[in-house]
């Protein structure tokens, strides 16, 4: 898993320049989702998810713990967890890398074992990573060439990416891999000695910002190849003003258009450091023997803007370019080079995890096993899909309908959103309030407030009172005071 990745970004999704020969080779021997999304486009609360097989709105970890504003900070005693039900049924299951899916609860007291590496970002502090640069007499994080914008204020705005004068031998992804191999390692022993299985995440922080890598990935491509994303030439008209506001926050109009074209070569050579990573640890499984009877998945909390709609990070926008993910599945013994457009989530792994090892998949309410597309069958399956954001630098509550063609946002602060994503794949042009738009309009939004309705999601109930949506059916102040309903 790696954190805030471009599904662009890899060769098998496309891009001719990309140097991502592991992670394409897992395409082309297993299954390529085209249509993968993250519940919700910020790392604690889509990390929790996949924990629990639950949707945000339902676990109710909403932020990360960096920016909370008063939501909860961790998971409520007695939630289900999908690890906590592997090592009842005698797994062991390790995590090596960035947790986030929780403050004061760790990794470990979901059983997980591994180092404790908490935070958004590589903790170049942390005790294991600083004795494994010892043991290996390797030098300490240092950077140079830093990237940032300009704040109004004229001081500096957030780091974007520098340079590292570190071997690749001392880098963060390269001691998570390591630690990763050394577990597997351990798990095979097992493995061997009492036939005890295991589940084993290897979760990079990267290709998050800022990109902090070597030189040679630093300056791997060449920013003059680097083709810009058409959004750049976002202008917010028409769009929710708060995009404006993200927009000023990472300074994006204060660097020349020579640096996005850096900041974007940078970042696909983050990706190529970390596909080198995952290469070792492939390379691993192929020596201990597991890689015939060991079900692989590769996927991302969510993606990153770099520049798209003139934003980074990710953030209260409901875009492809940070809810649509790369998304691969092998299972041993499924056809190989197999490509579905299904619309699925990274919360249908979780049920996909409980169904390999044979447990019951139904405590992951919100999550649906993605074994029967893997193996190549055609079940009956969602013709659309339903995210949710809650806010991070601030708060504000959003809700997306996708489908084939169309995707929704409601706003219910603000301007709402539809894109014609068959004219308008870079979802530039709002065309929510178009005449000729006004049946995809109506349609869309009662199919999304069936499915939030049916979910229990109550932001149907600002939906009931803003948008004529009908068949209400039931008080709508929620105040069991009021009998007055009204049947469209």
């Amino acid at each position: 898993m790696t954190d805030q990745h471009r599904v662009d970004t890899l060769g098998a999704y496309g891009n001719a320049l990309a140097e991502t020969p592991v992670l394409d080779e897992l395409a082309r021997t297993g299954t390529r989702f085209d249509r993968w999304y993250t519940p919700t486009a910020i790392c604690t609360p889509a990390r929790a998810s996949l924990l629990t097989g639950q949707a945000p709105f339902r676990h109710k970890l909403l932020a990360n713990h960096e920016r909370n504003v008063g939501y909860l900070e961790d998971l409520p005693d007695g939630q289900f967890t999908f690890p906590e039900a592997l090592r009842e049924h005698g797994y062991n299951t390790g995590l090596i890398g960035k947790w986030h899916a929780g403050n004061e609860k760790n990794a470990a007291y979901y059983g997980f074992d591994g180092p404790d590496l908490p935070g958004w970002h590589n903790p170049v502090e942390n005790e294991d990573y600083l004795a494994y640069l010892t043991e290996h007499g390797l030098p300490p994080y240092k950077i140079s060439d830093q990237i940032r914008g300009t704040l109004p204020n004229g001081g500096p705005g957030n780091l974007l990416a520098a340079r590292l004068h570190q071997p690749v031998e001392a880098t963060f992804e390269y001691y998570l891999a390591t630690r990763a191999i050394e577990m597997l390692e351990r798990y095979t022993r097992d493995r061997e000695s009492d036939g005890k299985p295991f589940f084993l995440a290897l979760h990079f922080f990267g290709p998050h910002l800022p990109y902090v890598v070597p030189n040679e990935y630093f300056d791997r491509f060449d920013p003059a190849d680097i083709e810009l994303p058409k959004s750049m030439s976002e202008t917010f008209v028409g769009k929710p003003p708060v995009q404006q506001n993200y927009s000023d926050h990472w300074a994006f109009d204060s660097m020349p258009i020579e640096t996005s074209r850096k900041l974007i070569a940078i970042y696909w050579g983050y990706v190529t450091l970390i596909d080198e990573q995952i290469g070792r640890v492939m390379e691993a499984m192929d020596r201990l023997g597991l890689t015939d009877d060991t079900a692989v998945f590769f996927s991302c909390d969510h993606g990153e803007f770099t520049g798209s709609h003139r934003m980074h990070d990710k953030g209260p926008a409901m875009y492809e370019d940070i809810y649509r993910t790369p998304g691969i599945v092998r299972i041993p013994g499924a056809p190989a080079g197999q490509v579905r457009d299904e619309f699925v989530s990274l919360l249908d792994c979780t049920a996909t995890f409980l169904e390999l090892a044979g447990l019951d998949t139904a405590p992951a309410v919100d999550s649906r096993s993605l074994v029967p597309l893997v193996s190549g069958e055609q079940p009956e399956w969602s013709e659309d899909i339903v995210c949710e954001y809650h806010g991070h630098h601030f708060p504000i509550a959003q809700r997306m309908l996708r489908n084939d063609r169309y995707k929704l946002v409601v706003n219910p602060e603000s301007v709402n959103e539809l894109y014609d994503l068959e004219r308008d794949p870079d979802e530039l042009n709002n065309v929510y309030t178009l005449p000729d738009m006004a049946g995809v309009r109506e349609s869309m939004m009662q199919r999304l407030y069936d499915v939030l309705r049916g979910r229990g999601d109550k932001f149907y109930h600002w939906m009931t009172a803003m948008y004529d949506v009908g068949g209400v059916g039931y008080d709508p102040s929620l105040s069991g005071f009021d009998d007055a309903t009204y049947q469209k």
